[in-house]
């Protein structure tokens, strides 16, 4: 059993990844702000004597005996990440510096929930993990960009000055239940409005594309990247190696909810990607790691989740 320490353990992905670690017979410490994250997502978890939930921000210090860190502490969606963008960096940023320095006191293990929005609007499609990205640094998103640019280099630094073992997850969209009704995500939206019979909001024309990736996939994956041997650092890329379009998410969510919502389409927010799916051969042969989830089955589970309370 090990002693594990999940910053931003109350959020949608964190709360999960707390579930399967307690399952597992890990001692879990969970430390949230409760920005976006809640109480209520690790309720249930209070049955477990080698659970304990710490109110903290990271962007102060922090010190907790661990074994392994996962740095998940950051407002994820545009919505929420705007909304205060000097603290969205300073999460990134000090809070990287804080859990790093723990993990060097500690010789702890410490993995970086990191973002495929570090690719921006890219280039190259798929996205492999030694493209640079296509960044606005000082564009509306920058704030998550940079600030996840910034955590991924303080990391690799700790690692070749410090020799701390760390580990790089570039996560690409991740859906399930727990996820905010108003985090501005395309799931959730699109699940939200059909459910209410409100009309489904496109943004562009409807032909951008993302990956979409189940949250047991996700934290599969997470679980397996730190399992790795201190050499295997990362930058890795988790997700679901399979592109669809906007139309084609809207009109699967509105067969699988049976709603007669119709489609309003919107501009295209400034600097949102056209394109994104990620080149995940680097998980396949170092993790032995591949999404088993299809889109459809994950939809029909989330679906049910929102429905108990909209």
């Amino acid at each position: 059993m090990s002693r594990v320490l999940v910053t931003g353990g109350a959020g949608f992905l964190g709360s999960h990844l707390c579930d399967a670690l307690l399952a597992e017979g890990h001692e879990v410490a969970c430390l949230d702000n409760f920005f976006t994250g809640s109480r209520a997502f690790v309720a249930h978890l209070k049955k477990y004597k080698s659970f304990s939930l710490i109110e903290h921000d990271v962007t102060l210090p922090f010190f907790i005996d661990s074994d392994m860190i996962y740095c998940l502490a950051c407002p994820a969606s545009p919505i929420h990440y705007q909304v205060n963008a000097i603290r969205t960096i300073k999460t990134s940023i000090l809070g990287s510096i804080h859990a790093l320095g723990l993990a060097k006191r500690m010789n702890a293990k410490v993995l970086l929930a990191s973002t495929s929005e570090v690719y921006g609007d890219p280039s190259v499609h798929p996205q492999p993990e030694s493209y640079w990205g296509h960044v606005n640094p000082i564009g509306p998103r920058s704030c998550y960009d940079e600030g996840k640019r910034c955590a991924e280099s303080l990391f690799m630094n700790y690692h070749d000055q410090h020799q701390v073992a760390i580990k790089i997850a570039r996560i690409f969209n991740t859906y399930g239940p727990r996820m905010h009704p108003g985090d501005g995500r395309v799931v959730s939206n699109f699940i939200v409005q059909a459910l209410r019979g409100e009309e489904l909001t496109i943004y562009g024309n409807g032909d951008q594309s993302r990956s979409f990736c189940y949250v047991s996939d996700m934290v599969r994956g997470l679980r397996l990247l730190m399992e790795t041997p201190n050499d295997v650092t990362g930058p890795i890329n988790l997700g679901m190696p399979e592109e669809r379009t906007m139309l084609e998410l809207a009109e699967l969510v509105l067969r699988l909810t049976k709603s007669s919502s119709k489609l309003v389409f919107l501009p295209l927010p400034t600097d949102d990607p056209v394109r994104r799916k990620p080149d995940i051969s680097q998980a396949n042969e170092m993790l032995k790691w591949t999404p088993i989830i299809g889109l459809e089955e994950g939809l029909v589970e989330t679906i049910a989740y929102f429905k108990a309370f909209i």
